[in-house]
């Protein structure tokens, strides 16, 4: 009996030798007729694409034919082994461009149970693909890269349905609102798609917090679990660009960012801190959260100096006070204090000068910085830092003390006289770094001038 797999390579080989004969005549067609048809061009790119398919076909199975491969390790809808597996809703593995292209046609269904699918997310099988791979290696062939798909803009009406089914389950009972909220978590973090679709209604944000809200009939503290859920959810959803205005102009988010700062697990603080950073990217929600107060808890948070929140406090400060009113209030929140205290405690160093270096164009911040001994600080982490970064504006905030406060020149002039720290910067330092100690010393040489002549 023949085998029925070389029977299909060998239709697989005719088909393709037709194709390039058939492709062959077109294309004399059209190199020697002046005046040849859309239709023949319209057939070429038929027939090309015909063969291109081929070509990947081949490819994908990568001489694997001729192996006895795992049956768990073949996708069920082509029968080839899987490059990239995932989940389905239900729990069944497939090959993503397969489930994709099936799920993209419309089809509801599990292709395998045929169970109705409660929504369309995959999930990766990094299980399954790690089997594959090691099971490829022993047979000495090599997994190729699986195609990248975007599903950013792949949002079915199911999708809809699901979003919104647990979003009602918001007004319900904390059991199934914890389970909602899990679940919301986990879509927004995996699919692109379900972020877009929050954007789709007005109502979906105050839906979603409804369980934090003030307004609500229960009235109690949050449960931790689900408060981490929804302001990590709020988080994931300020990652995408069309929701940061939406997400920051709806009355209710700030204040329970805000409050969530201050209450919850270290998660949600963190969480909360790092929604604001990535919500601030606008500068009209810069104005809204700073109008808001959130700087004062941020700062609170940073002082609390948990490690697990500080880069994400930090990084949000920083953003924050791109803003010159946003600089005001940090100001008067002590965050000079809080800043200069970590900092001398060897601290998020780089981070944090990096938030003191524009704080120093108030004149109040430069005061507190004198006060809290800023100065011999400052040096001696140019003279002893390998960061570049560090340098630079420790020299910026320098040469703002300097420009102001010109009782610490002579200060600044004795460190100069013993080890040249200045002019070791001046010439070795970043662009930045540089014109800034140039100016430092000029300043200190005028001076010095000056007071010879006198």
């Amino acid at each position: 009996m023949a085998n029925p797999e070389a029977q299909e390579t060998d239709h697989g080989s005719r088909k393709v030798f037709e194709l390039k004969k058939e492709l062959q005549r077109l294309v004399k067609t059209i190199l020697d007729e002046d005046d040849y048809s859309m239709q023949v061009t319209d057939e070429a790119l038929r027939v090309l694409s015909c063969l291109k398919e081929f070509k990947l076909k081949k490819s994908h199975s990568f001489n694997v034919d001729c192996l006895n491969v795992p049956e768990v390790f073949r996708c069920p809808i082509s029968g080839e082994i899987m490059v990239d597996p995932v989940v389905l809703a239900n729990g069944q593995t497939f090959d993503r461009p397969c489930i994709q292209k099936w799920l993209n046609e419309g089809n509801r269904r599990c292709p395998q149970t045929h169970q109705v699918l409660p929504h369309t997310v995959l999930t990766p099988n990094h299980l399954v693909h790690e089997m594959i791979s090691q099971w490829c290696k022993d047979h000495g062939t090599e997994l190729p890269k699986a195609i990248q798909y975007n599903d950013e803009d792949f949002v079915t009406n199911v999708d809809r349905s699901y979003l919104n089914s647990l979003l009602e389950k918001m007004s319900s009972s904390i059991s199934e609102q914890k389970e909602a909220a899990k679940e919301l978590r986990l879509l927004t973090k995996r699919m692109p798609s379900f972020r877009a679709l929050f954007g789709e209604s007005t109502e979906a944000i105050p839906q979603l917090l409804y369980p934090l809200s003030p307004g609500r009939a229960d009235d109690t503290d949050p449960d931790p679990d689900l408060q981490e859920d929804l302001i990590t959810t709020v988080l994931n959803l300020s990652i995408h660009d069309n929701n940061k205005r939406l997400i920051a102009e709806d009355p209710l988010v700030i204040p329970l960012l805000i409050d969530s700062l201050k209450s919850g697990t270290i998660e949600t603080r963190r969480n909360a801190a790092a929604a604001l950073f990535t919500l601030s990217a606008l500068d009209s929600n810069k104005l809204i959260i700073g109008e808001s107060g959130a700087l004062k808890p941020l700062i609170d948070l940073l002082e609390e100096g948990h490690p697990l929140a500080m880069k994400d406090v930090a990084s949000a400060i920083f953003n924050l006070c791109i803003l010159l009113e946003n600089k005001r209030r940090a100001v008067y929140a002590g965050a000079v204090r809080v800043i200069m205290g970590k900092i001398i405690n060897y601290t998020l160093v780089d981070e944090l000068l990096a938030i003191l270096s524009m704080l120093s164009s108030h004149q109040i911040a430069i005061k507190e910085m004198v006060e809290l001994g800023a100065v011999p600080c400052l040096l001696s982490i140019i003279r002893e830092s390998t960061s570049e970064r560090s340098k630079e504006n420790c020299v910026a905030i320098l040469h703002s003390i300097c420009f102001n406060d010109q009782s610490k020149l002579r200060e600044i002039g004795m460190e100069e006289n013993a080890n040249h720290t200045l002019s070791r910067l001046a010439q070795d330092g970043t662009s930045r770094a540089k014109r800034k100690a140039s100016a430092i010393l000029e300043r200190l040489n005028r001076v010095a001038l000056i007071a010879h002549t006198a």
